[in-house]
């Protein structure tokens, strides 16, 4: 077993191992198969990785098929951000993109050999009788009083159905297998539907289009794919997906095997209720980084080898649970902790004065952009006599328990001075305006005399400032498995997202002002004692800087603990 497929091994490795043991001729292929109806998100990362990373080990081919067989939900604006996305986590596709619609006249032809065989009817029930009839669980379906129209009948009104006269749900054609069968998909699952509506791909070449269940599978053998990968919640169809292969004329056989979809805490991954979120205004968009989708994620300052290290920490398996969402966030910590630049910002700023200095001192610091990794340089800041610090930094009323700047008391700031706060002034409504300190001039890099080393908090000299507004980002649902319910709009947190006004060094802010427009990059950021974050590339101008909190210092689940 070579590295890589120990790296990835799990059970679908030892299928394919034990597949390449049948057959050492064996062209391994699969395929990555979205529907364009909406943006990837982390789910989807776990299928892309595996797709393309098995073509990888077993140097085999992998396909990016969209399944394209419903144009009213179905847009280029997704095709493109799909393609997009796959090509930011790093893989390519073999050759152009593929389209279950280029395959429409193959899948047609398909049908027509059912309806000749006696295995598909032309169908009149509504959308409503069809589901009555099926049954459920407990009780079997019943015939359609259509379903034993001759062959001919059915081939005609089939033809009538391709040439557009019928009206959309007047009629469908159905599979022929058993209304009896303990699986709902077999009693005579719907083949074909009738839609007018102008297909991205055909334009108006057709009025009727296949059912996704038809089509995936019939593209799959059309592309020579050996091995058909999908989520638990297609196991039944795989019932469906065999019939249809085994009733028609196919040359292929590819086989499919089921692995557990990615659940993750605090998040929706289902695009048709992401679309819900976005209409009602809760989110703006597929990018908000308060949903996992790619492109949110990439926004809030993921990378792609932070979710593809991810995927590979959770591994492939058939059993369904639910991923701790700080298993995400230490995958990009673990990363930045390592690349990040650190520097000083501050969101809630406070004044002080420190009264002993000259009003004109102005003092450079030279100071390393990484405490670890000297390769990543240093900066410059300036230490003068007016400078912010956190609000969360002073506390006015004396507490013992509190380790930060207090009156009377020391603390040292971030590369710089030891200062002690004495006074604290005030406007007419009682509001702090600064906090009057003094500055030990010789504690540059050395503890005051006689005495322990005080806390450390981080400072921007106004001098040095740059306005710039904080996205903090926390969790957009209050409960852990908001999938599973049906009123998920009420468990929406209403401090998903808090947004501070602040400033960052001006030097810094220099820096992003040039690098800003440049495509596809990230630009990101350890602001000291605060956490991760990145530029907002979308919303940030040059005069207006606007940062978004990627993920804390240190994993908040473990604090509570």
């Amino acid at each position: 077993m070579n590295k890589e497929i120990k790296k990835y091994n799990n059970f679908i490795c030892q299928i394919i191992n034990e597949d390449f043991i049948q057959n050492k001729d064996l062209s391994f292929h699969t395929r990555f198969p979205p529907e364009p109806n909406g943006y990837l998100h982390i789910g989807h990362a776990k299928s892309i990785c595996l797709n393309f990373e098995l073509a990888k080990i077993y140097k085999g081919k992998c396909n990016l098929r969209f399944d394209d067989t419903n144009p009213l939900k179905e847009n280029i604006k997704y095709i493109n951000a799909i393609q997009y996305d796959i090509h930011w986590l790093g893989y390519k596709w073999n050759k152009n993109p593929f389209y279950s619609s280029q395959y429409f006249s193959k899948l047609y032809k398909y049908a027509q050999e059912l309806i000749q065989k006696g295995l598909a009817y032309v169908d009149q029930l509504t959308k409503e009788q069809i589901r009555e009839y099926r049954g459920d669980l407990k009780n079997p379906g019943i015939n359609s009083p259509y379903r034993n129209r001759t062959v001919q009948e059915n081939i005609e009104l089939f033809e009538k159905m391709r040439n557009g006269e019928f009206k959309e749900g007047e009629v469908c054609l159905r599979a022929k297998i058993n209304m009896n069968s303990s699986f709902l998909i077999m009693r005579d699952p719907v083949l074909y539907r009738i839609i007018f509506s102008e297909h991205h791909q055909t334009k108006k070449q057709w009025c009727i289009y296949p059912m996704y269940d038809f089509a995936h599978c019939l593209s799959d053998s059309i592309e020579g794919i050996t091995h058909s990968l999908c989520t638990l919640e297609f196991q039944d169809n795989k019932r469906l997906y065999n019939w249809i292969l085994k009733n028609t004329s196919v040359t292929k056989y590819p086989k499919q095997y089921e692995f557990s979809r990615l659940n993750l805490e605090f998040s929706l991954l289902s695009k048709r209720k992401i679309k819900i979120l976005i209409d009602k205004n809760i989110i703006k968009g597929w990018n908000d980084p308060r949903i996992s989708t790619l492109s949110g994620l990439r926004r809030k300052g993921y990378t792609p080898s932070s979710i593809k290290e991810f995927c590979r920490k959770i591994g492939v398996t058939k059993q369904n649970n639910l991923i701790e969402f700080s298993m995400l966030e230490h995958c990009i910590r673990t990363e930045m902790n390592k690349t990040a630049i650190r520097t000083m910002a501050i969101l809630e700023p406070i004044k002080i004065f420190l009264y002993n200095l000259n009003e004109n001192h102005e003092e450079k610091l030279i100071v390393p952009n990484h405490p670890n990794n000297p390769e990543l340089g240093t900066h410059e800041i300036i230490f003068t006599n007016i400078i912010y610090i956190e609000r969360s930094d002073f506390k006015e009323k004396y507490d013992k328990k509190y380790k930060r700047l207090k009156i009377g008391e020391e603390i040292r700031l971030r590369h710089a001075y030891v200062i002690k706060a004495e006074k604290i002034d005030k406007d007419e409504h009682d509001n702090i305006i600064s906090i009057i300190c003094y500055c030990d001039t010789k504690t540059l890099g050395k503890k005051p005399k006689n005495k322990k080393n005080p806390s450390v908090i981080h400072w921007i000299a106004i001098k040095n400032s740059f306005p710039a507004e904080f996205r903090l980002y926390n969790q957009l649902f209050k409960i852990k498995n908001p999938e599973q319910e049906e009123n998920f709009l009420s468990y929406i947190n209403p401090e998903s997202l808090i947004i501070k006004k602040g400033f960052i060094e001006n030097n810094l802010a220099k820096k992003i002002q040039k690098e800003i427009h440049i495509k596809n990059q990230i630009i990101f950021f350890q602001f000291e004692r605060i956490g991760y974050f990145c530029i907002d590339n979308i919303d940030s101008k040059k005069n207006k800087l606007i940062f978004n909190r990627t993920v804390s210092l240190r994993d908040s689940s473990k604090l509570k603990k």
